[in-house]
This record gives structure tokens, sequence and C-alpha cells, in this order.
């Protein structure tokens, strides 16, 4: 696996190696006590360990294989002296070569030391040197007899091996209490070889005093070299990382107080047993009282620093929370506030005694006592606790409820209890829910807005059992804002919304939607829900006289307001803006049989079904045979003061539904793959009308529309090209409008298209600006002679200053670019001189001219009256005939404007 630490090649080998050669040394000195092989396996298990330790610490980077180098030295040195006593030289060079690999573990620690222990050194020496006087003397207590007994050796090296075991008893506890925590399971080897030298060396005197085995000390040997072997094969790789706090050696000081303590104390049994101490005894024990209490006055230094650091640290603490606006609450494991700080009182409404071992859920409100245990449980199972910042409301201690924020929660200490920070945000919560009520609030009616309905609609749409939906729409709504004024409309809507909120049930939802389109989510089935829409009906169904400003009923004109209803059931996990549309279908079925009825989405449905599925089976062949129509509806100069160009519109009059309006026809053209032979059968009907005028001498542009999907399919510049020839029209005279989402997304060949359609001499028009998603970057590249503004734009520009601003700026964008600018849609006198205002240079709508069919287009040319573009007589009816607008043609129905 990637990033294990990778273990030095010979390391499991030698061990093994090791413990073999400890077994054949135990077997020979049991069968030969003097065999001189029992040494030899010594020195070749040395000679083994030496060589592995070389390889570690050529493996550990600079100063880091150093100690493994000296533990080396050392093997090397006790192999030599293990090799001088098999070949049965003198026995005092032998053992003084094995006693000179005694320091090497001393070098050996020192190395594996970090360089720096910011003021523990002094405090880690001192446990060792407690620890080595108390081997010492406990050593020379039960060792003494021992010790005398032992012949051969002079008595300065015979003192030499318990003492030297002492001082590596020491370095060993050195090692394992002050090396860093990476390096702390080598140190422990380490110790373990140390512990393990020292009891070779005394296993050695009790050896040649005939105390002990003669094969015991080679076996232990031989551990020494197995655990430095070992502790080499622990040290990693990488240098561990030194942090910066400091720790105090606790191992140390349990370890060399609990030694010191039974050395003394084995002295003291010494003496109660009639052997009083030696002289160096005694020494040693009044060294070792006066190192450990020295020991003892370090430690308590220790703890008075730690304690107070604690106590400076927890002022801090204290100081940074009581310094801001949010409480802590430390909760136990059972849920229990253990600790509260900062503004308690005021953010909570308790005080601290109050709530000391008091449950903070019983506190919460019952619908928030979820989230607290959401965040136990998240944290306990050391997982992200979801849903935070929250709000929760938790009672004060005057009964009130107060909104909290909980806004972050940690684990507290090493148990199960949580941190929990928690802020009072009642103003905020209160500011908030004024807002969402002034949001989700229709200001004129009181009632909900759209917003909220739909959002009332989603809820409803997940329940078992959603109801239905009612849309409502005021029949006459529009006179009433045109003749009284549309402060008088605002009264009758405010009006009818006290009327639908009485007539409603309590568990009704009534909002306006908008205009004078109310609706209505009612929890009851189709029949319940159809009698409430009936009742609708006849409230609504009534003459309404407006009061005068001063609230005074003057004579003035009655109007007739009614209302008609779409109904539509609402199926379980239903699309919410489906359920609407399937209303709002009924709704315009209820309009197109009269108004001031009631119908439901089943009837709107089956008739809108059949009504496609018969135009989708005769299209085809109205287009094969010709049976469609073309008219025309010019386009005016301003400046020129005549028509210069013509818009062809393709009609269909079909012999049993009737007028098929324009978007009804390309839409179903479109979705079953038609528009193209349709819009191929409009330029070759266009041009061959328009022909004849252009040879009898009339100056015309010929403007006709091209969908998107006509332009994809790639034979656009083929079925232009066809027509012209077959008509004989000039291409200059034909002008191709072209949506945006077609001009501005169009791929690497639809450019190529345009391109070749300009080539050809095609002017090109960007048709319903506005309407798509032009950008200013790409609208100075599209090559593109003419903009046509979108009729939302017309629509607004006498009342809305900010829509008479953005025509300018399309203006004068058109201007700058070299295209004209064309507005359509112009209805009214006031359009009309708000555009002229604008020196908007050329129009289109019907108040100059409606759309004519072919065989009228001459005598509308020839008697165009030019007056039509004059400014308004003061004090008079604006010039022309009277036009009815297009939103009050009784074959269009746009929910919420039309009556």
């Amino acid at each position: 696996m990637t990033g294990a630490p990778t273990r030095p090649r010979g390391t499991t080998a030698v061990p093994v190696l090791l413990g073999v050669l400890a077994l054949a040394a135990a077997l020979l000195a049991a069968i030969a006590p003097a065999s001189r092989l029992v040494p030899l396996c010594v020195a070749a298990g040395g000679l083994a360990a030496a060589a592995a330790l070389d390889r570690t610490g050529a493996r550990l980077p600079g100063r880091r294989g150093l100690p493994w180098r000296f533990m080396a030295l050392g093997a090397v040195l006790l192999a030599g002296g293990q090799v001088l006593a098999a070949a049965g030289g003198p026995v005092e060079p032998g053992a003084l070569l094995a006693l000179a690999g005694v320091p090497v573990p001393v070098v050996a620690v020192a190395l594996l030391l970090p360089r720096r222990r910011r003021g523990l050194g002094s405090r880690v020496a001192l446990d060792g040197a407690v620890l080595t006087v108390a081997v010492v003397l406990a050593g020379s207590l039960m060792l003494a007899d021992v010790l005398a007994a032992v012949d051969g050796l002079p008595r300065g090296l015979v003192a030499a091996y318990p003492l030297l075991g002492a001082v590596l008893c020491g370095v060993g506890v050195v090692a394992v209490t002050a090396v860093a925590p990476p390096r702390r399971r080598a140190a422990g080897w380490v110790l373990a070889a140390c512990t393990a030298m020292a009891a070779a060396a005394t296993a050695d005197l009790l050896a040649a005093a005939g105390a002990a085995p003669t094969g015991l000390p080679a076996v232990l040997w031989l551990a020494v070299l197995a655990a430095t072997v070992a502790g080499a094969a622990a040290d990693p790789p990488r240098p561990p990382a030194v942090g910066r706090d400091v720790a105090v050696p606790l191992r140390g000081v349990v370890v060399a107080t609990g030694l010191a303590h039974a050395a003394l104390l084995l002295v003291v049994l010494h003496a109660l047993a009639g052997r009083p101490p030696a002289p160096h005894e005694a020494g040693a024990a009044a060294l070792l009282v006066v190192l450990s209490a020295w020991r003892a006055a370090l430690w308590a230094a220790d703890n008075r620093r730690v304690t107070r650091r604690l106590q400076r640290t927890e002022s801090y603490f204290r100081a940074l929370l009581h310094s801001g606006d949010a409480v802590t609450v430390v909760l136990d494991d059972g849920g229990r506030v253990g600790w509260v700080s900062g503004p308690v009182e005021d953010q909570l409404g308790w005080t601290e005694p109050d709530l000391a071992a008091r449950a903070l859920e019983a506190l919460l409100h019952p619908d928030d006592r979820g989230l607290v245990r959401r965040v136990r449980a998240a944290v306990a199972a050391g997982a992200p606790v979801p849903g935070l910042p929250a709000a929760v409301r938790l009672r004060s201690r005057s009964g009130h409820w107060r909104d909290l924020e909980v806004s972050g929660a940690a684990r507290a200490g090493r148990g199960d209890g949580v941190v929990l920070h928690l802020r009072d945000v009642s103003d905020r919560r209160s500011t908030q829910r004024e807002l969402e009520r002034l949001a989700f609030t229709d200001f004129l009616t009181g009632l909900p807005n759209r917003a909220r309905f739909m959002a009332a609609l989603e809820e409803a749409v997940l329940r078992p059992d959603p109801g239905c939906l009612l849309l409502v729409d005021l029949d006459g709504f529009k006179a009433v804002n045109d003749v009284a004024g549309h402060d008088a409309g605002d009264r009758l809507l405010a009006t009818v919304a006290d009327q639908l909120r009485s007539a409603a049930r309590e568990d009704d939802v009534v909002a306006r939607l908008g205009g004078d389109e109310f609706a209505l989510l009612v929890p009851a089935d189709r029949e319940e829900a159809a009698g409430l829409a009936e009742r609708l009906v006849l409230v609504l169904d009534q003459a309404h006289r407006p009061a005068a400003p001063d609230g005074s009923r003057q004579p003035g004109p009655v109007f007739a307001v009614s209302g008609s209803v779409g109904l539509a059931e609402i199926l379980p996990g239903d699309d919410p803006t489906e359920a609407v549309r399937r209303a709002d279908l009924a709704l315009r079925t209820a309009k197109a049989a009269g108004k001031n009825c009631m119908r439901t989405s089943g009837e709107a449905l089956d008739r809108a079904v059949s009504r496609r599925a018969r135009l989708a089976q005769d299209l085809p062949g109205a287009i094969e045979e010709g049976r469609l129509g073309l008219a025309f509806q010019p386009v005016v100069g301003v400046h020129e003061r005549r028509v210069l160009g013509v818009e062809a519109l393709v009609r269909w009059e079909h012999p049993v539904l009737g007028a098929v309006p324009a978007d009804e026809l390309v839409s179903l053209a479109e979705d079953d793959g038609l528009v193209v032979a349709l819009e191929r059968w409009v330029l070759g009907a266009a041009t061959a009308a328009m022909a004849p005028l252009l040879a009898a001498g009339q100056d015309l542009q010929l403007g006709v529309n091209v969908s998107v999907r006509h332009l994809q399919a790639g034979c656009l510049v083929a079925d232009v090209a066809h027509a012209l020839a077959a008509s004989g029209m000039p291409p200059h005279r034909l002008m191709l409008e072209i949506t945006e989402s077609a001009l501005m997304g169009g791929d690497d060949r639809t450019d190529g298209d345009i391109a070749a359609l300009r080539e050809l001499g095609c002017v090109l028009s960007l048709d319903d600006f506005g309407k798509g998603y032009s950008t200013l970057a790409r609208l100075a590249r599209v090559p593109v002679d003419v903009l046509k503004m979108d009729r939302a734009f017309v629509a607004h520009i006498e009342d809305d200053p900010r829509t008479r601003a953005l025509v300018a700026g399309v203006v004068d964008l058109g201007r700058t670019l070299g295209m004209d600018v064309v507005a359509e849609g112009v209805e009214t006198a006031g359009q009309l001189a708000a555009l002229r205002a604008l020196d908007c240079r050329f129009l289109q709508g019907w108040l100059l001219a409606r759309p004519v069919p072919a065989e009228e287009l001459p005598a509308l040319l020839d008697g165009f009256d030019a007056t039509l573009l004059d400014p308004a007589v003061p004090g008079g009816a604006a010039p022309g005939p009277e036009v009815r607008p297009i939103h009050e043609d009784p074959t269009v129905h746009l929910v919420g404007r039309g009556g």
C-alpha cells in the first residue's frame, strides 16, 4: 500500500537467527558448561546484529541513523569480547572489551533525544539519576553476598557490573521519557535492551559465583541484541513533527519514584533484619532521599506552573465568551446543563443558577426538541452536524417564548457531552416574519399572493388527498378600469376579495394571482369543489357602480361584472405547475363558453384534445392542397409617410373549427414536423403575391417569418432560392424575419446558412427583439439589417417611464449599429405619439392598418391615409378609424387582462 512504512530488509531474519543462537547456546551450556561454542554463538549473533543495525543506520537520513550505528559498534565490541572468551585468553581483556560496549547505549540514547526539550532536560536527567541510584542501592543490598564470592576478577571490575547495570536502566528510562512520541516505540526497545544488558552483566557475576546457569548470560546477551535490532526496525524513517507544547514527563516520575521508595524500603527491611547498611549504602540512601526531594520540588513547581497557565487560559476563555453576544451551554451525557457562559439572562431569560442541572430539552418547544436530539447524536457519532445554524423556541423564566439560533455544536471533552452556542434572535425573527408576510401577501386585497399560493399548492400535492384548484377571472373588469379609472378597479378587486373570502370555507386558501385573477385551494372532492365554484359564479354576478373618489355615489355608468371559474382536480404527487395549467385550460373553456360560468378541467381537456387531434389530422392536407391563406400587414415609414413594406401572416380558416390562431397553427406544425412544409408554402405564396405589385412599380419590402426548426433543417436556403426563382421576385425585396434564439445561439451550420442567405441578396431581420436572450456583444456581430421590437415594449410605453426609456435605448442602439428599428403592436394614438417622440421611424400595428388579403393590398397601398401619423388634435380624439385592440379580440383570451 502507498504510504505504509517500509520495513528494512533483514528485520525479521536477524531476530529469528538470534533466537536460534540463544536456543543453541542454552543447549550447549546445559550439555557442556565449559564449551567454547557458547561465546561463539553470542559472537555470531553480535556480528549479525551489527550488520543489521548498520543497514538501518544507513537507511535513516542524517543524524537519525547515528544511534543505531553506535549500537552496531557496541554489538561488535560484544562479539570481540566473546571471541576472546572462546579462544581461552585472559579473562580480564575479554570482560573489559565486553564492558566497553556498555556505554554505547548512553551515547545512542543521547542521539535519540530531540535537540531542544524547552526546559525538560533537567527533569528527565534527574529521573534517570534517581533511578540509577535506586538500582545501585538495591543491587548492593541484594547482591552483596554474591559479589563477595566472585573470584578471578578484580574487585573494581566486579563492582562495575551492577553499577553499569544501574546506569543502563536509568538511560533506558530517560529514552522512553524524553524522546518524541513517534520514536517512543523504538525507545521502548532500547529500554528493554538496557534492562537485558544489566541483567546479562549481573548474570555473568552470578554465573562466576556459581549462583546462575552458565548459559544464562549468553541468552541474555542475545536478547540484548534482539531488542536492539527490534528498536532499530521500529524507528520511523521520517523525522517526527516537533510540537510546541511541553508535556510533563509523567512516566519517568512514576518509575523513578517507585524504585526510589522500593530501594529505601529495602534499606529499612535490612536494618530491621539486623544488617545495618554499609557506609556506601547509607550514602546512596541519603543521596536518593535528596534527589527524590529535589524531584518532588520540581514536580510541585511544574504543577504550579501548569496550574497558573490553566488559570490564565481559563480567564482568557471566560473573557472571550463574555465579550460576545452568544451564550455557550455545555450539556452533560444526559442533556442537562452543566455549565453556561456569556450574557445568559439577557439572551435566554434565565440566570445561571436557574439553568444548572436542568434538562435543556424541557425548556424547548415540543416541535424543536428533535433538533437538540439530532445534534447530540451527530456529535456523539463524530459526524457533521446537519441543519446548523437553526432556530429553536425556548421558554424563558417569565413564560414567554424566545427565538434562539443554534449556531454551532461540538463535543465537550472526551465524554458524550455537547457544547452549544445559542443566540437570541427574537427581534430578527419577528422582522423576518413580517417581511415574509409582506412578501407573500397581496398589498391591495390582503390575500395571499401568487408565491404564497404556489407554496401552499406544493404542500397540498404531498398530502394523500390534495383537493381541487379553482381559478377565478372577472368578466368586465377592464371596462371598469378604462372608464371609471384604476382607483375604481382597485376598489372592485378589494370587494371581490371580500366576497371570495366570505364564500370560501375555513380551510380553503384564497389568493390573488395578479390583475383580476384569483385562485382557491379547496381541500375537498370534485363534487364539493364544483358546488363552491357554482356559488362563486352566483356571488360575483352583479351590477357594479363605482363610487366617487370621495366615497359618495354619484350618477354614473353601471358595469356588469361577473366571474368565470375553472376547476381542476389535484392528484397526489402532482406537479403544481401542471395543476395550474389544467385549471387555466378549464378557465379558458369557461370564457369561450360565454363567460359567467364554471367549467372543469375534464371538459376543457376533452375539448382541447379533440380540437388538437382534428387540427393535426387536417393540417397536412391543408398545406398540400393550398387551403391556407395569407394576410399582409403594412409597415409604415414615419418620415416617408407611406407604406414601405408588408409582413406575410399565415391564416387557416378550418371548415369546422373556424379560424385557427397563428400561434396555435405554428406550434402544431412544429410539434408534428410540418413547419418546413408550412413555411415552404408561405414563401412560395407570399413571393407569388408580391411579384405583380413590384412589377407594377410598388416600392415594397416583403417580410416572411422563419421558424428555428426550418433553419435547423438545413433546407431554408434552397427553399428561399426556389421561391424567388419561381416568382421572379428580386432577392433584395425579401426580408426574412428570424427569431433571436436562432441568430444568437446558432451553430456553425446555421451561421453558414445565414451567410448564404445574405450572399443571395436577402435582407435579414431580428424578430421579436427583447423577447429572447440577446446579448449586446453578440448583437454587434450578427448579420441583420432590421430590429423588430417585441410588442411587449410598445404595450406599456404610454404609462411606464422605464419601458419608454428602454424603447429609446433600443432605437438609439439600432441607429448606432446601422440597423432599422420597427415597432410592432402600435394600437393607440398614445403609443404612436410616444414612438414619434423617440424618433422610431418604422411602425406596424392595427392603428395604422390591419392585415388584409393579397387582393385588397393594392387598394390599401393606394388609399393609405398619411394623416394617421399626425399628432392627436388637442381636446379631440386621435385621428384615424376606431381600432379594436388585439386584447379585445373575442378569439384571444389573456388571463388577468381580458374580460
